[in-house]
């Protein structure tokens, strides 16, 4: 009977710490590095996340223009923004990180405007709806260019 009895706690206990080690993992934030350089292109443009999931991310900008004439950001954007309007209201916003001040309901999250060799993080939560987030860098004309990616929540 005694031995019954351990046998019980000690899968008990062992279930516990199962549990306690995947918490504490699931708890952890999603790391992500992204680089920017003056060929107005992300070296990562695609995302994946889970429902609710922190994300911690860095934009390192690795190009050698001037901030003023090839700065970079990451903006990520609800699916229901009007990204023809956003992007045209952006290109106006130096002061503002090119985010324009209107918009700031349909902006997840961003970061600074970053010149040569500058960096940038910052923590967010990914959406609690599945689906695609499109990110762009908005100074002006490099969305366009093509500077641009996919979070995709699962």
């Amino acid at each position: 009977m005694k031995k019954i009895k351990y046998l019980i706690h000690g899968t008990a206990l062992a279930a516990c710490l199962l549990i306690g080690a995947y918490s504490s993992s699931a708890a952890e934030p999603k790391i992500v590095e992204i680089h920017a350089s003056d060929d107005m292109k992300f070296d990562v443009t695609a995302i994946e996340a889970a429902p609710g999931q922190t994300i911690k991310l860095t934009l390192i900008n690795k190009g050698t223009m001037p901030k003023e004439s090839m700065g970079h950001n990451f903006v990520l954007l609800k699916p229901t923004v009007d990204m023809v309007k956003f992007l045209g209201a952006a290109a106006v916003q130096a002061r503002n990180n090119y985010v324009p001040p209107r918009f700031q309901d349909e902006v997840i999250a961003h970061t600074k405007i970053l010149g040569p060799g500058e960096s940038d993080t910052i923590e967010f939560t990914a959406p609690d709806k599945a689906g695609d987030y499109e990110f762009v860098c908005s100074f002006p004309g490099h969305a366009q260019a093509g500077m641009k990616g996919i979070l995709t929540v699962k």
